[in-house]
């Protein structure tokens, strides 16, 4: 909804591919980087705290010299020299710190920002989400504990753990249930009044560039009469965005609609596309590529103790978490993983062991329980070095050692967890040509889309920007750097910033 009560104009595509205005912005993906970026566009603005003490006395003096300017206005790039920390992109780890200054050594400093909601500088968006606000985080199921402190899954303004105090909960191990983060995005959309900005239930199946000409003397009714006030770029722009999709109603129609938009962030995350091994037979009925069907299989009672073993693939935390909830239900499991138990490139390696017990103890069993040496955790086999050959109809399994070696086991079913890909198949050569190697599809970690550092903005594209995962972001505390980033570009092409 807009401010007035109309809805923004999410219409059905019509004839003649002209009775539309451009909105200024459209945002693909409502979890934590797109609900981040609506607060910023909807002229929630930062500022250094007077009188705050940055325990980066660099940082400190920097923030010290225009107090009176928002972050947003200042020289992102200039502020964010020399910081260091847990990402690789600096307005990342310049964001985080100012919300979070010494959380990575265990304090807890109170962020140096104070909020001013300035309505003069908001800029029209629209969100568009396949499931509620909160994004692939409605899809993981609800008691699974995050990797992420709790209180780095907050979003701006609003702590985390100051939300789930209200509801007279506390933090496992200073840790959250995915249940507990959908809940709060939900709620924090809400309390910022930003639902007007979101239309959940769409799916996006097109977006590309088109002549403005087409459609800049066309003014689209639904859009409020003084939005051409809001936004002076229109009349430079010799191209737009064409997105196109569909809108899920209640009675589970689809409705189509286009929309024509200036710029478009692209905000998908990474959970929509499985990865696959791509071996024969991964197809069949009892090979699966998520957690959530084993959950389904123990529900159903077609798993249990004296069924045959369930085949666990991968060595990440998914595949950890499946472990973890397969050895809760008695359930024997078969681990199968391509890396050396030692490898320091393995997340287990790499996590604390007083914060993670639970993933410390998987780590445990991969070292102790082979197949080579009995260890104590009953239905349980570790094959380090392994691989899957083939999935074969009568429920056997080929897997293959280091060495060449062959062996069959018969399975129950197989759970392929190996990571996931983002969908951007909206997108012409599903985004490809965005990459920083335009010839391997976009991975957030081997190959993300190329963005400029400070503006997000691709690249290879003006007046596309890629945020999150997409951008190599890959935890919610990092990927709000992203959403500053672009909205401070935004505000910029807007004439927004004050002199």
């Amino acid at each position: 909804m807009l401010p007035d009560g109309k809805m923004h104009p999410l219409v059905t595509r019509p004839s003649n591919k002209s009775g539309l205005k451009t909105l200024p912005v459209v945002i693909i993906g409502n979890g934590p980087s797109g609900i981040c970026l609506s607060y910023l566009l909807s002229g929630y603005t930062p500022y250094f705290k007077r009188h705050s003490l940055h325990p980066h006395p660099i940082l400190q003096r920097k923030l010290e010299e225009a107090p009176e300017v928002s972050v947003l206005d200042q020289d992102l790039e200039y502020l964010s020299e020399g910081l260091e920390g847990r990402s690789h992109n600096p307005v990342a780890l310049l964001f985080d710190t100012l919300q979070r200054p010494d959380t990575d050594f265990g304090g807890t400093a109170e962020s140096v920002l104070t909020w001013w909601h300035e309505p003069d500088r908001a800029i029209p968006h629209l969100v568009l989400g396949r499931n509620a606000a909160g994004g692939a985080w409605h899809s993981i199921e609800g008691s699974m504990i995050t990797l992420s402190r709790g209180e780095w899954m907050g979003l701006p303004d609003l702590p985390f753990k100051e939300w789930l105090k209200q509801k007279r909960r506390g933090l496992r191990n200073n840790r959250a249930t995915a249940e507990d983060i959908a809940q709060y995005y939900q709620h924090y959309v809400k309390k910022k009044g930003l639902q007007k900005n979101f239309r959940c239930g769409t799916v996006v199946t097109s977006v590309r560039k088109v002549s403005a000409e087409s459609i800049s003397n066309h003014t689209q009714k639904d859009l409020p009469e003084d939005s051409g006030s809001l936004w002076n770029s229109n009349e430079k722009s010799t191209e737009v965005f064409q997105v196109d999709g569909f809108f899920k109603t209640v009675e589970r129609d689809k409705e189509p609609f286009s929309i024509y938009a200036e710029n478009v962030v692209l905000a998908t995350g990474t959970y929509d596309n499985p990865t696959w091994l791509g071996v024969k037979g991964e197809n069949l009925s009892y090979v699966h590529h998520q957690l959530s069907a084993l959950e389904d299989a123990v529900k159903n009672n077609s798993v249990g103790i004296m069924s045959d073993p369930v085949l666990i693939v991968g060595a990440g935390l998914t595949a950890a978490d499946a472990i973890l909830f397969a050895h809760h239900c008695n359930i024997p499991v078969i681990h199968v993983f391509r890396r050396r138990v030692t490898d320091p490139g393995l997340i287990f390696n790499q996590l604390p062991k007083m914060m993670y017990p639970e993933y410390h103890k998987v780590h445990q069993m991969m070292k102790e329980q082979t197949a080579a040496c009995a260890g104590p955790y009953e239905h349980y086999i570790s094959l380090p070095e392994h691989h899957v050959l083939s999935f074969g109809k009568d429920g056997k399994c080929i897997l293959q050692d280091k060495n060449g070696c062959q062996k069959a086991y018969k399975i129950s079913m197989a759970l392929v967890l190996t990571g996931s890909n983002p969908n951007l198949s909206f997108l012409p050569n599903d985004g490809m040509d965005l990459a920083v190697d335009s010839e391997q599809p976009v991975n957030p970690k081997r190959n993300p889309i190329d963005v400029d550092p400070f503006t997000y903005e691709c690249t290879q594209e003006k007046g596309l920007y890629a945020l999150g995962p997409l951008a190599g972001d890959n935890f919610v505390r990092f990927v709000q750097g992203g959403a500053l980033a672009a909205a401070s570009s935004l505000l910029k092409k807007a004439n927004k910033n004050p002199p």
